[in-house]
């Protein structure tokens, strides 16, 4: 029966999603991650089931993808290199695999944050720009058919009017934004919350010790903790505009995200850390497999850098650099399929 059909069909496009998962907190045992999922399932199963019974394609919504980290100790260079590509053919593969079960398919629109928060994280509005480009063109290359990208300037209601991107995020925040004590007082009143705000935090003074920086380790601490809230702020009022713009579309996030809230945290490529993202580091290859880790940790395992295209894409490490310093990522064979999309970006002969 159709009423069936669509329930299984939603089903295993839920299923799809779980197996990618950023949770907070992280569940310890098999019962917590079964009590977990129905959480998941009770909010997310009537948004994808709605698609379903019109059969339009699953909409998906992504903030992420704002610019490259500025420390060189971190990220390659400025611009997208091979943790983006992985990336972007990851989250098409994810579609592609909707639509063995849905033939409408999937679409996701990244929404680029780089314009919105981009002066308090310290990275110019040409990188932002420069990244956004490249980007697209990796979309194109990549030939992610089920990707969109898209921006402030894009989005933006004002936009028609200004070209001033420091306007756009001005009226950004008066339009969609909570004060930054109300902010502060929700982030401090919640688990996930204050580990969101620690993580930003420690993002934001990571990024600030460049080989450039003359100050003191506490001045930046205390200065990144005061951006945090203003980035956290303008990042939710991306949200509130997003949300606006994309009312039905399934909320995705690069964030761990409680089983209960309106977004679900998914992984773009396995890491050891549960809050790196590809634009804090680099792709790192072993035996053909990526972990995604920060440019330090990757050549201090002995780590050689590849070029492509005249750029240098990611790190090769022979695995005897890496016994016994570096544990494989811990992958179930499930969860392992579902990041073969990283399989279809090919990678180039290494350029001595």
């Amino acid at each position: 029966m159709p009423h069936d059909r669509n329930r299984l069909t939603s089903r295993a496009i839920l299923e799809e999603i779980i197996q990618l998962l950023r949770r907070h907190p992280a569940p310890k045992t098999a019962s917590e991650i079964h009590h977990d999922n129905q959480k998941i399932s009770a909010v997310q199963l009537p948004k994808i089931r709605a698609f379903v019974e019109a059969n339009q394609p699953i909409e998906f919504v992504l903030p992420a993808f704002p610019s490259k980290s500025p420390n060189p100790a971190k990220v390659l260079g400025r611009l997208p290199d091979m943790a983006e590509k992985l990336s972007l053919s990851f989250l098409n593969a994810l579609c592609q695999r909707i639509q063995h079960h849905h033939p409408p398919g999937a679409k996701l629109t990244i929404c680029s944050d780089g314009r919105v928060f981009g002066d308090l994280i310290r990275v110019d509005d040409h990188h932002v720009s420069a990244y956004l480009k490249a980007l697209q063109r990796l979309i194109a290359d990549c030939r992610a058919d089920h990707l969109e990208l898209v921006n402030l300037e894009q989005i933006s209601p004002h936009a028609a009017h200004t070209a001033n991107f420091n306007a756009m995020r001005e009226q950004l925040v008066d339009e969609y934004a909570h004060p930054i004590e109300t902010i502060k007082q929700t982030l401090l009143g919640d688990p996930a919350g204050t580990q969101l705000y620690r993580a930003i935090t420690r993002f934001l003074f990571e990024d600030g010790l460049t080989p450039y920086y003359r100050g003191s380790r506490t001045a930046l601490q205390k200065d990144s903790k005061t951006r945090a809230l203003a980035v956290i702020q303008r990042s939710w009022a991306w949200g509130a505009l997003l949300a606006r713009r994309f009312p039905d579309a399934i909320r995705l996030s690069i964030h761990p995200q409680p089983a209960t809230g309106p977004k679900i945290g998914i992984h773009l490529m396995p890491t050891h850390d549960n809050w790196l993202t590809p634009w804090h580091g680099v792709a790192v290859e072993r035996n053909g497999q990526f972990t995604l880790m920060k440019r330090r940790d990757a050549a201090r395992l002995g780590g050689r850098i590849v070029m492509q295209d005249q750029q240098a894409s990611h790190y090769r490490i022979d695995p005897a650099h890496l016994a016994n310093r570096y544990p494989p990522v811990p992958q179930n064979s499930i969860r392992q399929a579902a990041l073969t999309g990283a399989e279809l970006v090919p990678i180039r002969p290494e350029v001595q």
